[in-house]
């Protein structure tokens, strides 16, 4: 190897992290929209028993998870930035990204569905591993095989095109993992065990138009109070749906 291609390795070393990031956090988020809150065909933690805020507030904490790696990814760009001019900059955003794409899926199958068994593609599918199989193949697989051959191919341009577009795509993702279902927004509240079912209505109703539903300990409103989230937390409340990522998981949720 000589000097000046162990300088350029060294070079785009952080670019090739960067991507790798964005695309992994871009994975995450998708698979979260997708799976979690449009297909509703699984939460992170399906497989294990738990109520509805139980459920929902782990989708949030995945959701938090894919942000800050997503911004580290971001970091890692921003000291990268000098080398998007390189003429290979665009095949190496476009590779990494492919891979850290490809790279979730790969992990979320193996960790998450088959190691752990947090939860499956389909929970109420008759064959689970055929839906994981296919999953992954699809878009883990295919993305990891796309962006190894393209990082083994000629050089190219466009480094700061790829990159914008990786950043741009996964904040869109990002931004959709936040955004309410159609319709009337609904706030979810969970509160403490010792508060008792009678406490936590009146608590509910006295910051809120409308109790729409209650069931698992979990109260679902109409209408919350602005600021209202402060006083059901200093009222014994453990979850309150009614911050951008949370509120997104919990309205999305049937």
């Amino acid at each position: 190897m000589t000097d000046t291609t162990r300088q350029t390795g060294e070079a785009t070393e952080p670019l090739r992290s960067a991507a790798f990031l964005l695309g992994f956090a871009a994975s995450g988020f998708f698979d979260g929209v997708l799976l979690h809150q449009i297909l509703q065909w699984h939460h992170l933690l399906g497989a294990i028993e738990g109520d509805v805020a139980f459920q929902v507030a782990a989708d949030g904490w995945f959701h938090a998870a894919m942000y800050a790696i997503a911004a580290v990814g971001a970091w890692f760009l921003w000291r990268a930035r000098r080398a998007l001019g390189a003429r290979d900059a665009g095949r190496t955003v476009a590779a990494w990204g492919l891979i850290g794409f490809g790279a979730w899926h790969g992990l979320d199958a193996v960790l998450a569905h088959w190691v752990l068994g947090l939860h499956r593609i389909r929970m109420d599918a008759a064959l689970p591993l055929a839906w994981d199989l296919g999953w992954l193949a699809v878009f883990g697989l295919l993305p990891l095989g796309a962006g190894l051959a393209l990082r083994r191919g000629g050089t190219g341009s466009g480094g700061r095109t790829a990159a914008l577009g990786l950043v741009l795509g996964t904040v869109a993702l990002g931004g959709w993992a936040m955004r309410p279902a159609p319709g009337p927004t609904f706030t979810a509240i969970a509160f403490a065990p010792w508060v008792t079912t009678a406490e936590a209505a009146t608590r509910t109703m006295r910051v809120s138009e409308r109790l729409v539903d209650m069931r698992g300990g979990v109260f679902v409103v109409a209408g919350l109070a602005p600021g209202a989230a402060f006083d059901l937390y200093r009222d014994g409340a453990i979850y309150v749906g009614t911050g951008p990522m949370p509120a997104g998981c919990v309205s999305w949720t049937r």
